[in-house]
């Protein structure tokens, strides 16, 4: 039988939760903002981001992903498709589906935010002590396990 941890724990635990959500949700507006202002959307951005990561995928593949309905999917992929970001492929086995991929184009659009979001990290980064650097290293392994549990 496991030892249930004590309220003391059980306290500590939910007051850290609440302080590092609010920490990590305003670093990552703050990484969201300096993302290049251009023709796409969070959303549209997000899709993109999505099937570069996981690779080409269906668009109910993709919704299922984004977590938004397959309608909410079609006008996104419409836009990036005009844009030139996506491409659709015939569905190698169901000739009623199509598979969505990024085109270099769209990948172009992601390295230039993933730098510009690395750049602007990197400067708060660099103006931290060596201890802090060495702290958040550590922090970023273990938000990393939690993320992957």
């Amino acid at each position: 039988m496991t030892a249930r941890p004590t309220t003391a724990k059980r306290i500590s635990a939910v007051a850290l939760a609440a302080t590092l959500r609010g920490a990590i949700t305003m670093v990552s507006r703050r990484m969201r903002a300096t993302r290049p202002v251009g023709e796409l959307t969070p959303g549209q951005f997000s899709a993109l981001g999505s099937l570069d990561l996981a690779g080409a995928m269906t668009p109910r593949e993709l919704a299922d992903a984004e977590r938004v309905r397959p309608p909410t999917i079609t006008k996104i992929v419409a836009k990036l498709e005009a844009g030139g970001f996506v491409q659709r492929t015939p569905h190698p086995t169901d000739r009623r589906q199509v598979i969505l991929a990024p085109t270099e184009q769209g990948r172009e659009v992601l390295r230039q935010a993933r730098r510009a979001r690395e750049a602007w990290l990197a400067q708060r980064l660099a103006e931290l002590t060596p201890d802090e650097r060495a702290t958040l290293r550590q922090a970023a392994e273990i938000l990393d396990r939690i993320a992957r549990a």
